[in-house]
């Protein structure tokens, strides 16, 4: 888990330095929600197909691993100067 969010620190601090560097400010922000939903989609598939858990195993993780860094990335939108 603690590899997850780092990775999704990782990328919610490109997609901010991108925005700025192409002049989106904190608008993209809200470009890594759907981001970090293919990511934690695909981590959640990947804990199925190649790690052994069922989906039932997975589903009550996955709102965890989506909502947390979403929570950061509107928080940096909601804070951040236009």
């Amino acid at each position: 888990m603690h590899t997850i969010y780092v990775v999704m620190l990782g990328l919610l601090v490109v997609f901010l330095l991108a925005g700025h560097a192409l002049g989106l400010g904190r608008q993209a922000a809200l470009y890594f929600l759907p981001a970090w939903l293919a990511g934690a989609a695909t981590n959640m598939w990947l804990g199925v197909s190649r790690t052994g858990y069922s989906v039932r195993d997975e589903a009550p993780i996955f709102p965890l691993v989506f909502a947390i860094p979403s929570t950061l990335a509107l928080v940096a939108w909601w804070k951040l100067p236009q």
